[in-house]
């Protein structure tokens, strides 16, 4: 954590309570870490927990507020569990950052049907279901912010991602019906990440996954170029809303 040994105040950040999913590692674990570090209260949910604990550890080592709860987004009550945290902790929720996700991308020949499900259920109904959990508590507040995370892969399509691409551009159109539901008083932001060194291979296919880390090592940027995008649309006052930030290596076709 950049500032590790303190927490250096950010207008606009500073206070703001943060519930994050996939926060064990990778992008989630990168913005649990700088929000935290610019005054923001996290609350860390994912699978596993010792990542969480010791996540929560080290932010506040440094002197931040941090929460955890052990958060399977294709569980719905998971979801409701980690807003709850955030309410009973922090007394409120101001944001929400739907980070978790998985890439089991292969031929659409091989015809990996559980590989798609598992896609639509953590990818698409993991942001759904985040959305029910605190949509209700941002109405209540007057106030709130969904942050989804989406992909380069839904902006330019190309072979073995058509599932994933498609859950992705998927929890894009759910934002942006969102953002114009939402009226003058929420906020939703999507991201889309490029080539980034996570540990996102790890549930591919040996073979694809060889191939994604080597790509990885050629052109990858670190998971905190994503947490500072996600940080700039936090920071904003709340009548600017950061609507869509592409964040991409810049050798990335």
């Amino acid at each position: 954590m950049s500032g590790i040994a303190g927490i250096a105040r950010v207008a606009g950040i500073e206070g703001k309570v943060v519930a994050i999913t996939g926060a064990g590692s990778g992008i989630g674990e990168a913005t649990a870490l700088l929000l935290a570090e610019r005054g923001a209260k996290v609350v860390l949910g994912a699978r596993r927990t010792e990542r969480l604990e010791a996540l929560a550890a080290r932010i506040e080592a440094a002197g931040g507020e941090a929460a955890w709860t052990r958060t399977d987004v294709t569980v719905r009550e998971d979801l409701t569990g980690l807003v709850e945290l955030a309410r009973s902790r922090f007394g409120r929720l101001d944001v929400l950052v739907g980070n978790a996700g998985i890439g089991l991308i292969s031929p659409l020949d091989e015809l990996r049907v559980e590989d798609w499900e598992r896609m639509i259920d953590v990818n698409l109904k993991g942001v759904l279901y985040g959305i029910a959990a605190a949509l209700p508590v941002f109405r209540e507040q007057g106030t709130g912010h969904f942050v989804n995370t989406v992909s380069t892969a839904g902006l330019r399509i190309v072979p073995l991602q058509a599932v994933y691409a498609a859950t992705k551009n998927a929890v894009r159109t759910v934002s942006e019906g969102l953002r114009q539901e939402a009226g003058d008083s929420l906020r939703v932001t999507v991201v889309s990440p490029g080539v980034t060194r996570t540990d996102f291979p790890d549930s591919m296919s040996e073979e694809m996954r060889a191939q994604v880390r080597d790509r990885m090592d050629a052109i990858a940027i670190p998971p905190d170029a994503i947490a500072r995008a996600i940080a700039y649309a936090v920071e904003q006052p709340d009548n600017v809303d950061v609507g869509d930030i592409v964040v991409r290596p810049t050798a990335q076709a």
